[in-house]
């Protein structure tokens, strides 16, 4: 079992030797990494810390590549999946550790996904919350979802650069706020999953207006401690996280020869039966051969009523189930 002290969440950068990062930190014992999603922060973990750290183990969730007050570079090409990959390893080795367990939220699941399959010596088990497993480039490129959701499919309306940069940066925090509530399952004009496709026209935000309310798991400190992690960035607040969507195509390409592997070490996937990814074309039939992908998968667990931002909308449930998991590796 992990042995260690919980401490106070502490705050610093690291030079991974690919970039720098801005990371949370807290407890000591085995290294756990906490990957985070968009539009999100280190902050999404907010509920993980010191269940994590009081457990005995060392939890680190870094403000990753372009978010945050780590380095957002200036070229699209500088956010593939090796890059990402690369500086969660970087990470790993600037803490002074071999081995960490890595767990990834949205994004976050694709970079924990395909670190575990290309470093198996350095990842010593992976959980994805929302995104499931699908090597060997972790998401469907533009090429497709454009002809399986159209032209004002998120991702496809994500590719061009600058109007919705300029969009998304006016007001970090409605921006914030908007995708959140919009994309949870608290959302009362979401009766079921769907694909996020965007009114023909529309700005992006119009296909998630306002909310009359937060739900339970969200306030306005919590809003403004996002829209405060965008604003390091000013007008290209939103624009690092942006270049991650626009090398999905060229990720295809460049994790090509991992076409046919599997992720072989200790795996975890959890999901909300209300998170839009559950409606995307192929994930029922990917979810049900997720023992091939990952054969020695523990388990995959399902949330009823929970959205897209599974641990923040679940955070008593998810930190059992990786408790539970983290304990089974340890063992």
């Amino acid at each position: 079992m992990a042995t260690g002290q919980s401490s106070h969440l502490t705050h610093t950068h690291i030079d991974t030797g690919t970039t720098t990062l801005h990371v949370a930190e807290q407890g000591s014992g085995p290294l756990v990494v906490l990957l985070h999603g968009f539009p999100e922060s280190w902050y999404s973990w907010r509920h993980q810390f010191t269940a994590l750290a009081e457990a005995g183990y060392r939890v680190v969730a870094p403000d990753q590549r372009g978010y945050g007050s780590s380095h957002s570079p200036q070229n699209i090409e500088d956010y593939t999946l090796p890059h990402l990959v690369g500086d969660l390893i970087g990470l790993i080795k600037a803490l002074g550790q071999q081995q960490a367990l890595v767990v990834g939220h949205d994004w976050g699941a694709p970079v924990a996904w395909a670190a575990a399959l290309m470093r198996p010596d350095m990842v010593r088990a992976v959980a994805g919350l929302s995104v499931p497993p699908s090597p060997p480039a972790f998401m469907p490129p533009p090429s497709l979802t454009r002809r399986l959701y159209g032209e004002d499919f998120y991702q496809v309306r994500f590719q061009e650069p600058g109007v919705v940069d300029a969009e998304l940066a006016a007001d970090p925090a409605a921006t914030v706020r908007r995708l959140l509530v919009g994309a949870s399952g608290d959302n009362p004009a979401l009766t079921q999953p769907r694909p996020w496709v965007v009114p023909e026209g529309a700005p992006v935000l119009e296909s998630m207006p306002e909310p009359g309310s937060l739900p339970q798991w969200l306030d306005n400190e919590d809003i403004e401690t996002f829209a405060a992690d965008y604003a390091h960035h000013g007008p290209r607040a939103f624009t690092g996280p942006l270049n991650w969507y626009r090398n999905i195509e060229r990720n295809q390409h460049l994790m090509s020869p991992f076409a046919g592997a599997t992720i072989d070490v200790p795996a975890l996937y959890m999901v909300g039966d209300q998170d839009m990814v559950t409606a995307l074309h192929g994930v029922s039939q990917l979810r049900e051969s997720l023992h091939l992908i990952a054969p020695k998968l523990h388990a995959q667990h399902t949330l009823p009523g929970c959205g897209h931002w599974t641990q923040q909308e679940r955070p008593h449930q998810v930190n059992e189930a990786l408790l539970d998991f983290l304990a089974h590796v340890q063992d």
